[in-house]
């Protein structure tokens, strides 16, 4: 069990996308000079922690339901392949969890009863995502948690923290971001639909269809740059809110890909919509700061 095995298990790519909405959310803090750098670490690091969890746990319960096989056209599954002992690779998703609760505990304590209540849905949803009797991501529900806790609840709970206040500004501001980090997982689903389907791992791309799913994707992603022209329009908003807009480049070869690649190609798409996903949260973030 090296290094190489368990960063493999971490799923790194993964993690620069799941900062977005902690960087969208302090943005949201700065024009009223609640900007917190304490909350703003502690958040981060809860983060990334339980994005951990979630992908170690999904190593694990995937491959105890048998749905990771031989057959897996995505990166290299740690359990299935051998390369670290399926108990390790629970103890490790414990572990993490666990770990996640420190900064966690922290932002209770700034936060109150409703950072209680979002913890301790997270740490329910964590393990049930990919474990339990009904396992959110193989029963159609894994975009809309995706969308609801890494867009709406990371973005205004870190408002919240720094704040003391949920604002319909905040709000607005988590819908792009909640966008994009869900289009990653469209993606991965699509790519997975044969798979999953024959593992009776019903994701929404197997129950929409592989025409559906792409149209999904496409309207996230295009969702997500039409939210901060709307906000623009709204005349509440000053022009640096139109920051993400110089991402859209970005965007074009990624919905072309979706709309002829099959399979492992669909690999560089889903590492192309996480770059897509921390650049526009990046830009969005000054944008809303500063503007």
């Amino acid at each position: 069990m090296t290094f190489k095995n368990w960063w493999l298990a971490i799923r790194p790519k993964t993690l620069p996308a799941a900062l977005g909405p902690i960087l969208v959310g302090a943005a949201c803090a700065v024009p009223t000079k609640d900007f917190s750098f304490l909350i703003f670490i502690a958040a981060m690091a809860g983060t990334v922690l339980v994005q951990i969890s979630v992908n170690l746990a999904n190593d694990y319960f995937d491959f105890k339901a048998g749905i990771d096989t031989l057959d897996r056209k995505g990166p290299i599954r740690v359990t299935q392949s051998g390369l670290i002992s399926p108990a390790a690779v629970r103890n490790a998703f414990i572990l993490t969890l666990g770990a996640a609760l420190v900064p966690g505990s922290f932002l209770i304590f700034i936060g109150g009863p409703v950072i209680l209540a979002v913890v301790a849905a997270g740490a329910i949803c964590t393990v049930c995502y990919s474990g339990g009797p009904y396992p959110i991501a193989s029963n159609g529900l894994g975009d809309i948690f995706v969308f609801i806790f890494f867009g709406p609840v990371a973005v205004c709970c870190t408002g919240y923290l720094m704040t003391g206040a949920f604002s319909l500004s905040t709000f607005a501001a988590s819908l792009p971001v909640g966008f994009l980090i869900t289009a990653i997982l469209v993606v991965n689903n699509l790519r997975d639909i044969e798979t999953d389907a024959r593992a009776g791992k019903r994701t929404l791309a197997v129950i929409l269809g592989r025409a559906g799913t792409r149209t999904e994707y496409v309207a996230l992603v295009l969702g997500s740059f039409l939210i901060p022209c709307l906000m623009f329009a709204s005349g509440v908003y000053p022009w640096p809110v139109l920051l993400p807009l110089a991402a859209f480049p970005l965007v074009f070869p990624l919905l072309c890909a979706v709309s002829e690649q099959r399979g492992k190609p669909l690999n560089a798409v889903l590492a192309g919509t996480a770059k897509l996903s921390l650049v526009f949260s990046l830009l969005f973030a000054v944008g809303v700061a500063f503007g």
